[in-house]
């Protein structure tokens, strides 16, 4: 059974066009721009199995709510959560009003409640969001569950950035109480001059910087800087790089030893499937109509080698793979079932390097999200993997066992919201949208007078930003 101190081991980990094959809906205009001169992947309305798909992912969040501060519990029945875990919940209500599950009242009150936590909530050291709080009081806790300052992590942190500028973007009524959240947090020992990302960590009263993410996370989480004005290069860069390959596939790995630093490197799925779907595997600033090209050809690139290795698996040896972390309901409750990591392929790994492989799953948010991605045979057999691993009463499960069929029926925020993605990524095509509206944030950050100072960017507003 799951305790603090094994539920905190989960929370604390954070790693932060090629090949596709596209189906068309064959009914005149809607048809011809729902087509792959527009999109990859699948496009087009749910039907009913996939409304109700969507429905159960949506049960989780309605289940795990807490009306005293707003917030949501990243693994069902655990009243904690992470800025991830946040980030989460408003990608699920995101989807959820989009797919008309939720009417626009029950879609503001919930904002409106997570927004007013964001803008009083305790930081930590007064600084940034702790790794860890609780979903019922609200407060600072540790990963025993005490109230205890932890530190931040800069991947969840950059994840939740990604989300509240899409709620920005898309719902302008709410862009003024997020941009306050914000700008309540102090960014100078998360971000330096190379565009690195830190994590801080409590040690003796003092805080500990250590770089964070490795190749997929990493990336993916200075979307969110980049979002915000910030200039994360050095995060962004895919440096440094190597190449491995398997079954004559070559695949982009991090080069950096786990060995020198202790942070690990697993080549994973979700990173780059979050990616793909949130912004089309574009550069942050893109503003294009069209969605069947990618500005950011080599992030592209590396999440289609990262598909198509697994395809390749079942084409070589017949082993359904949709590899990604994902929990457990029993020890060691967290892992990282890789492509390739520590110097193995197919390796199935904790946070302390311990290898796992009887407990590697067919992710159930791994396939939803290859599936809409890259919408191919092999995907399809994905889904008949995984179609049927949810509880109508709970949501949806973290996957099957690659190594008996047995269902693994621990249930996160995590896939629940991955699932709700897919599904609205089907519906609309990329979920990061820019707009030209003014927001509060740009307005103090272009006046020297009126920065908010604690390291944020100072902005040179584009000619196509309007006040309206």
């Amino acid at each position: 059974m799951l305790t603090w101190k094994t539920l905190g081991l989960f929370i604390c980990i954070s790693l932060g066009g090629c090949g596709v094959v596209v189906r068309t809906i064959d009914s005149g205009l809607d048809g011809f721009t729902h087509s792959a001169i527009f999109r990859q992947g699948q496009h087009g309305p749910l039907d009913d199995k996939e409304m109700g798909w969507a429905k159960t992912a949506w049960q989780y969040f309605k289940n795990n709510s807490h009306v005293e501060t707003g917030l949501t519990n990243s693994i069902d029945g655990y009243p904690s959560t992470t800025m991830t875990g946040i980030a989460d919940y408003l990608a699920a209500l995101v989807a959820a009003r989009k797919l008309d599950i939720v009417d626009k009242k029950e879609f503001d009150h919930r904002v409106s409640s997570l927004l007013h936590f964001l803008n009083r909530m305790p930081l930590f050291m007064g600084r940034l969001p702790n790794k860890i709080y609780h979903t019922k009081s609200g407060k600072i806790i540790d990963y025993e569950g005490n109230e205890n300052e932890v530190g931040w992590s800069a991947i969840d942190i950059g994840r939740l950035m990604i989300w509240l500028r899409i709620v920005s973007q898309q719902y302008p009524e709410f862009h003024e109480y997020i941009d306050k959240a914000i700008l309540r947090w102090n960014f100078c020992d998360v971000i330096d001059l190379e565009g690195s990302l830190y994590t801080g960590f409590l040690v003796d009263g003092k805080i500990t910087l250590h770089q964070e993410g490795r190749l997929g996370y990493e990336e993916y989480a200075a979307m969110g800087f980049r979002a915000w004005g910030f200039s994360p290069d050095k995060a962004e860069s895919l440096n440094p790089l190597e190449v491995i390959t398997m079954y004559g596939q070559d695949i982009y790995h991090d080069a950096r030893d786990h060995r020198d630093d202790n942070v690990l490197s697993p080549i994973l799925t979700l990173p780059y499937t979050l990616m793909g779907m949130e912004f089309n595997w574009d550069r942050v600033d893109d503003i294009k109509s069209f969605d069947s090209r990618h500005t950011n050809s080599l992030l592209n690139h590396a999440a289609w080698q990262v598909y198509k290795v697994q395809e390749l698996r079942y084409e070589n040896e017949k082993i359904y793979t949709a590899r990604t972390e994902h929990i457990l309901n029993s020890e060691p409750y967290f892992l990282f079932d890789s492509i390739f990591a520590n110097g193995y392929a197919w390796n199935t790994i904790g946070d302390n390097s311990k290898t796992y492989n009887n407990k590697a799953l067919v992710s159930v948010k791994a396939a939803f999200s290859m599936n809409v991605l890259w919408d191919t045979d092999y995907t399809y057999k994905l889904m008949l993997i995984v179609e049927e691993l949810y509880d109508p009463k709970r949501g949806w499960f973290e996957g099957r066992y690659e190594d008996s069929g047995g269902y693994e029926e621990a249930i996160s925020s995590s896939t629940n919201a991955t699932v709700l993605e897919a599904l609205l990524y089907k519906k609309t095509g990329k979920l990061f949208k820019q707009n030209t509206e003014l927001t509060h944030s740009e307005i103090r950050m272009d006046n020297v007078f009126k920065h908010p100072g604690k390291c944020f960017p100072a902005l040179y507003l584009p000619e196509n930003k309007t006040k309206k």
